[in-house]
């Protein structure tokens, strides 16, 4: 699509604010008014319009992309969005060891402890460790904490913790992200722990460090949409 308008501006718009684009306000693709609660957002959002060029890129709009998730995705049924988030509280990648390789599983002791202890202190549950890939049952009260702690948020921050999860496929992680116990940064080398190790042990690869690059910016992304809600 071509750009096709000159001026964007932030608008009082439902009891928050939207962008205007040449006077006319915006709407998601599912023609839902696109109005957000804090102005710091409106604000992200309108400058990532302002930086278009002639044609519209909308891999250079995550903060318009995320907005427009959340109002047309996660608000009209936040229980069916919610459940493929939940979905995670079975095979966290946080309990899960490597059981060939003890230099790593003492690094991934080293990271991941600590940030499922304060899950367990937060939560008031106990996770199942194992080592190897096969999957482990973790305990039915374990398994329903965190179920509840994904269906408590809001749409917004749902839809802040999809990518968080599913990138680090850590729920775990991605609700300590949300909750701000430990730092964005520390959260994301956690996750990518074992593709570090593996860098560091046998050299790098061109297409995994690129794919691990961008999928750090979408955590990124998720993240600064935290900070703008």
């Amino acid at each position: 699509m071509k750009r096709f308008w000159k001026d964007v501006a932030i608008v009082p718009q439902d009891g928050g604010w939207g962008i205007a684009l040449d006077g006319r306000p915006m709407r998601t693709p599912h023609r839902a008014p696109l109005a957000v609660a804090s102005t710091a957002l409106a604000e992200a959002i309108a400058t990532e319009w302002r930086a278009q060029g002639e044609t519209i890129d909308p891999r250079a709009m995550p903060m318009t992309g995320l907005a427009n998730a959340a109002i047309d995705l996660a608000t009209p049924d936040p229980a069916v969005f919610a459940e493929p988030i939940a979905a995670y509280d079975a095979t966290d990648l946080l309990c899960y060891r490597d059981d060939r390789d003890a230099a790593l599983q003492a690094e991934q002791v080293a990271a991941w402890n600590p940030i499922l202890a304060w899950a367990e202190a937060r939560f008031g549950i106990e996770f199942v460790i194992t080592q190897g890939i096969l999957p482990v049952d973790q305990p039915p009260a374990t398994i329903a904490a965190l179920r509840n702690a994904v269906f408590a948020l809001d749409p917004w921050r749902m839809t802040a913790l999809t990518p968080l999860a599913t990138i680090g496929g850590s729920l775990v992680a991605g609700l300590a992200c949300i909750e701000q116990a430990f730092d964005a940064e520390h959260l994301w080398d956690a996750v990518s722990l074992d593709l570090l190790y593996q860098e560091r042990r046998w050299g790098a690869d061109a297409e995994a460090q690129a794919q691990r690059a961008a999928h750090q910016r979408d955590w990124d992304h998720a993240v600064r949409f935290l900070g703008l809600l």
